[in-house]
């Protein structure tokens, strides 16, 4: 795997819009109308900013997938973060969807293990290329660069088939949430 940077952006909005298009999670909180698809890139254009800012991100070799990790122990609170965030409102989530993505954030973070998070906030494989083996490879190098870090792996997902993948590379179901679907939340 390669380390994402800003220039990389097209490309990882690109895979992310994608592989969550039927994505429960990222359409609860998007405004659901004829930009729906606009409005994911969107959502993936902050995730990756996010990223840039708090994180990193890794793109496989072959540029068909990507992952985005958070470290929440450093985000913070500053004038680009909120420019994200009110951009993020206006072209994404829209005002009415705004209560409802911050109770499920809050929800989130609370339950979240204690201790340095390796939030695997996103993990997308280009669809085309799922089944192949890039999203595994990616993962377990995410999980050994956890490792190195001396990090907590944790992910969230909102598709139920997705959890015996993840099952299998050694992550448990520590809760499970419901937003009008179910939401696992998964450590190592």
């Amino acid at each position: 795997m390669q380390k994402g940077t800003r220039s990389d952006k097209a490309l990882i909005v690109d895979i992310l819009t994608k592989a969550f298009n039927d994505n429960k999670s990222v359409n609860y909180i998007i405004q659901q109308d004829k930009r729906r698809m606009e409005r994911i890139r969107e959502l993936g254009n902050y995730s990756c900013e996010m990223c840039l800012r708090f994180g990193e991100i890794f793109i496989s070799e072959d540029q068909t997938a990507c992952a985005l990790i958070l470290f929440p122990d450093r985000k913070r609170t500053t004038a680009g973060s909120v420019v994200c965030d009110l951009r993020l409102i206006i072209k994404a989530m829209g005002l009415s969807n705004l209560p409802r993505a911050l109770k499920r954030n809050k929800a989130i973070s609370k339950v979240h293990p204690p201790g340095f998070l390796y939030h695997i906030w996103y993990i997308g494989v280009e669809p085309q290329q799922q089944g192949k083996g890039t999203g595994s490879l990616l993962l377990r190098e995410l999980i050994a660069r956890a490792r190195r870090l001396n990090r907590k792996p944790v992910l969230e997902t909102s598709t139920k088939q997705n959890v015996p993948w993840y099952q299998k590379h050694g992550f448990t179901i520590y809760r499970q949430l419901n937003f009008g679907f179910d939401f696992y939340c998964m450590k190592l």
